[in-house]
């Protein structure tokens, strides 16, 4: 893959044989992002996982402690009293059958989380062959299908994100944006790495974190030494 001057500028900066600790390596991603907008910075650790196992499986939702710096739309598929509850709350569309229809028929997409109750969970589950591949289906553990439908739209807009391991066993996330800088952007760190940690299988076998990166959206990768976490 070929890159453009701006980063093989940055990456001059990154020494690719070292495995750098937290709070360097954040100054480094911020220091190396040198694109016009605010990049995100994003979180990559690699477990010592089999997720084809169920009881291998790592997954779960925290809310970040300084948010991810992103407006979040959310869409609350609900009805009766929960309507008026996920509307004080701050959902950017609320609704049932309409919504359900709008996504299968013209196939919006103008949201970044769905949240729903279980009462409602008949209608979304049509939804999955849409909603999966993009990573929107509400799930029990994500802390998106739930009867405190109030509570989940407050917390998905304050910064909450789901973690979740991907076909090669690999966890995924954004921690902020650059213009946090590495003060805030770590105390996100941790708090998602501890997570990642607290969510260990009992089924693991041997080191879990296998290997740990941040980057920012258009800057290159720093590696962070795995033996900086007691697992």
């Amino acid at each position: 893959m070929k890159h453009g001057k701006k980063y093989v500028e940055s990456a001059k900066l990154v020494d690719r044989a070292k495995l750098y600790d937290i709070d360097e390596a954040l100054d480094t991603v911020v220091k190396t992002a040198t694109a016009k907008f605010d990049e995100t910075v994003e979180l990559h650790v690699r477990l010592g996982v089999d997720g084809r196992h169920a009881d291998q499986q790592v997954r779960g939702a925290i809310v970040l402690p300084n948010g991810t710096g992103k407006s979040v739309k959310v869409l609350a598929i609900c009805k009766g009293p929960n309507e008026d509850v996920a509307k004080e709350a701050g959902a950017d569309f609320v609704g049932a059958e309409d919504m359900t229809q709008k996504i299968q028929q013209e196939n919006w997409m103008d949201f970044d989380v769905l949240v729903t109750t279980p009462d409602c969970m008949g209608l979304v589950g049509r939804l999955g062959r849409i909603l999966g591949p993009r990573g929107l289906m509400p799930n029990p553990k994500a802390g998106t299908v739930t009867p405190d439908i109030g509570r989940a739209i407050k917390e998905a807009k304050a910064g909450k994100i789901e973690y979740r391991l991907d076909k090669t066993n690999i966890i995924h996330c954004p921690i902020g944006k650059v213009s946090f800088g590495s003060e805030k952007l770590q105390e996100n760190f941790t708090a998602l790495m501890d997570a990642i940690i607290k969510a260990k299988p009992a089924a693991a076998k041997g080191q879990y974190i296998k290997s740990c990166a941040v980057t920012s959206t258009m800057g290159p990768s720093v590696k962070i030494s795995p033996t900086k976490f007691t697992t």
